[in-house]
């Protein structure tokens, strides 16, 4: 029996994925540039472990506030993934901003839900007010006792 008997061939990919960075939200906004967001892209992605040697495998491009990435070999979304979110990390938005999937082929930055989190914090508050103002009764002094000892 050869070593190949039995398994299948690896699956190639013949064409290209699109990956799409909808960047509007924060490009509307004015806190990002898309612009400079490509070359980012444009000058961190690695091919076969080197940077600017994108060729004809990689191409970055952009339309509006997105940011097309188009290869036609294996590449990895999760590390488009990875650029965005070091991208943001050195622009210090990172603190407001999040790279979700919207699709298989999609991320959009949106921004961290502040708002929901003070509703929270609000309650949390009101809550641990209620507690200290709430006289507090030892075992001694429950009602129960005081029919007991009468």
């Amino acid at each position: 029996m050869s070593k190949t008997a039995g398994r299948r061939p690896k699956a190639t990919k013949k064409g290209g994925n699109k990956y799409t960075i909808d960047c509007a939200g924060p490009v509307d906004d004015g806190i990002m540039d898309a612009g400079s967001f490509e070359k980012f892209l444009h000058d961190r992605i690695k091919v076969d472990g080197k940077t600017n040697n994108l060729g004809d495998i990689v191409s970055v491009a952009r339309e509006g506030s997105k940011v097309h990435v188009t290869a036609s070999g294996r590449f990895s979304k999760r590390y488009l993934k990875y650029l965005t979110k070091k991208y943001l990390k050195k622009q210090q938005l990172r603190d407001w901003l999040h790279v979700v999937a919207n699709s298989r082929y999609m991320y959009t930055l949106k921004y961290f839900d502040i708002q929901g989190q003070e509703e929270e914090e609000d309650e949390d508050q009101a809550a641990c007010l209620y507690e200290a103002a709430r006289p507090r009764m030892c075992r001694s002094d429950s009602p129960l006792d005081h029919h007991k000892r009468a």
